[in-house]
């Protein structure tokens, strides 16, 4: 069902030489220990002008905005809430264009599915989206990724913590080191 839905959007997006991201859970379960995840989040290489060919273009496969002023609220949050129809599947489609998203996009992972590739963020960047969040289910996420995948490139995820703790201004790579310890990384 997400697999089919996965190949779809990036058919679509493609098609409309969009660049994207699969992102979130659906990452995870690439990288790391399989979870309960409900939705897709997608990482859009577009900022919110593009909003009414991205309506266009999921409405025409099924997938219908879950809000009734999507403007209005893309505008606010940068992020579309979706719904496929058939699957009941939630999707949120995320306008980005700042320059880690850009870089993201650019070292995305492209996975064959059926022979349809479908682009996710690499491992690096989505250790760099999870220690942001900093959710607990984003950290136990970086356990379990981390354990899974012990050849990752620390230097680009620490140079990336670097940048952004200075410009959230508190504290990432000692987060993230923490986190290496807890499974003696």
């Amino acid at each position: 069902m997400f697999k089919e839905l996965l190949k779809k959007i990036a058919r679509t997006l493609e098609s409309a030489r969009i660049s994207y991201l699969i992102v979130g859970g659906q990452a995870v379960l690439l990288y790391g220990e399989p979870r309960l995840t409900q939705d897709i989040d997608i990482t859009l290489g577009v900022d919110e002008k593009a909003l009414p060919l991205i309506l266009t273009l999921m409405t025409a496969q099924g997938i219908r905005s879950r809000t009734s002023r999507p403007e209005a609220f893309v505008k606010e949050t940068s992020v579309l809430p979706c719904v496929e129809q058939e699957t009941g599947i939630r999707l949120d489609f995320i306008f980005s264009f700042s320059e880690f998203e850009t870089r993201a996009i650019a070292r995305a992972k492209s996975v064959d599915m059926d022979g349809m590739p479908v682009k996710f963020i690499s491992l690096e960047d989505l250790l760099v989206q999870k220690i942001i969040s900093a959710r607990p289910r984003d950290l136990e996420d970086i356990k379990s990724i981390l354990l899974k995948n012990r050849n990752c490139d620390l230097p680009y995820v620490m140079e990336n913590l670097d940048e952004f703790e200075k410009a959230l201004d508190r504290p990432l790579r000692s987060v993230f080191q923490e986190l290496q310890k807890q499974i003696r990384y």
